[in-house]
């Protein structure tokens, strides 16, 4: 049986006197505050759970330090930084040629041929896109509204107001096998790995743009492994892994098409020097500097 929530709030001395009741080592109660004023206790919470000897009890492991906790929520908030970074530049990359395919195989206006799409999702997928370009501010938005009939401006033009989370939809929902494949080729993979990729990137993509933990967390959405091609990549994944691993070797591979010489891997290993982290809690191998996805192009 449900009952009602009775837990008053606690001010932040009593929040860190209970910490210390719990086990952990508060070196200075002045800078702990600060941070319980501006992270907040429950969010700071989802980073110190791995240093709990028993949940039920949330007493902490021996030398469990406030500051231990700090500086895992520092590299989580970094980290999501560096993958947005990240997916950026595949997004656009992606809704370019998404705009270019679609263009040169079946026309400017190709997006407003439903005989190209699932009919389940094309009449929402166009009713969202439509209101992204109705809402827009962008001049070359309402110059095409204020000159051209057509409902909606060309491919190129509108894919530059797409969400990722859309552009992940359309592809999606897009039938004619050869452009979905033109498409994933420009990224060496087969059609249906990239769709995957689009989904699972636009769930990561949400994650990072609202401030969620990304470092430890488990997928809800997960993406497909390349089986076939390119085949060096095949081996780089763990296989079953709900994790952030197999999401930054997508990255890397991806960046790696797109981006030429990128620095991406280098910002990442400094990253984790920097705060010295344990990788195991994101899935990583045992092995993984020695695999060729983490090493640096020449």
């Amino acid at each position: 049986m449900k009952r009602p929530f009775a837990k008053p709030p606690a001010t932040y001395e009593q929040q860190i006197d209970l910490l210390k009741q719990r086990g952990m080592i508060v070196d200075d109660d002045i800078s702990a505050k600060f941070y319980l004023q501006h992270l907040n206790y429950y969010r700071l919470g989802a980073y110190w759970l791995p240093f709990e000897a028993n949940h039920s009890t949330h007493l902490f492991k021996p030398n469990t330090n406030f500051n231990d906790i700090l500086n895992l929520y520092i590299f989580d908030r970094e980290l999501r930084l560096l993958v947005l970074d990240a997916i950026e530049r595949i997004e656009v990359s992606v809704r370019g040629q998404w705009a270019y395919q679609l263009a040169h195989k079946h026309g400017a206006h190709g997006h407003l041929d439903a005989s190209l799409f699932d009919p389940k999702h094309y009449q929402n997928n166009l009713k969202t896109l439509s209101e992204e370009v109705n809402r827009s501010d962008e001049i070359f938005i309402k110059h095409y509204l204020s000159t051209y009939n057509e409902p909606l401006p060309p491919v190129w033009v509108v894919c530059e107001v797409m969400s990722l989370g859309q552009l992940s939809r359309w592809y999606n929902s897009l039938k004619p096998k050869a452009t979905r494949r033109a498409i994933a080729d420009v990224y060496g993979i087969d059609e249906y790995v990239l769709q995957s990729w689009l989904h699972h990137l636009s769930l990561v993509r949400n994650i990072c743009a609202h401030h969620s933990r990304l470092w430890n967390r488990e997928f809800t959405i997960t993406p497909n492994l390349p089986k076939s091609k390119p085949i060096h990549l095949t081996k780089e994944f763990i296989a079953g892994s709900r994790k952030l691993y197999n999401t930054l070797v997508i990255l890397l591979h991806c960046l790696d098409t797109i981006a030429g010489q990128h620095h991406w891997r280098t910002k990442f290993n400094e990253l984790i020097a920097k705060h010295n982290i344990t990788v195991a809690d994101m899935d990583f191998p045992p092995d993984w500097m020695k695999r060729r996805i983490w090493q640096e192009l020449v």
